[in-house]
């Protein structure tokens, strides 16, 4: 997907990695084996176009989450924050993905950039606390 590149996208993308920043930091405190998050878009189709994708540590933290529940408070999180900052989604359960850094380093031996790029055309942002691109 494309980078920001006119001043109002890069705004636009400031914004939600500063609200995103938030968010990761809130699910670290409440969601179990919840690691890091990280969003993509398409600003040509936005806001339809924005992907977030949730982390967790491994494939049973995951399966967890979205067995009890947790993935629909994750979107609700997400969505609430986001709106606070101008932002609506379009089709929420499909624009907030979960995936693991098991499935990552079982299949991309580790490497997200891949990863995201595969699964998708999506291209990393940095909203993983101490990663940046």
């Amino acid at each position: 997907m494309a980078k920001p590149q006119s001043k109002t996208e890069k705004k636009i993308d400031n914004n939600i990695r500063v609200t995103l920043t938030a968010v990761c930091e809130q699910l670290l405190k409440d969601i179990p084996g919840f690691k890091w998050l990280t969003h993509q878009a398409n600003y040509t189709n936005f806001p339809a176009s924005l992907l977030i994708t949730c982390v967790f540590e491994t494939e049973q933290d995951k399966n967890t989450a979205e067995q009890n529940g947790n993935k629909s408070k994750i979107e609700k999180l997400i969505q609430a924050k986001l709106l606070r900052a101008g932002i609506k989604f379009k089709a929420i359960g499909k624009q907030v993905v979960l995936d693991s850094e098991e499935a990552c380093e079982h299949d991309q031996q580790g490497d997200w950039a891949e990863r995201l790029l595969v699964n998708g055309g999506r291209e990393i942002r940095g909203n993983r606390p101490g990663f940046n691109r």
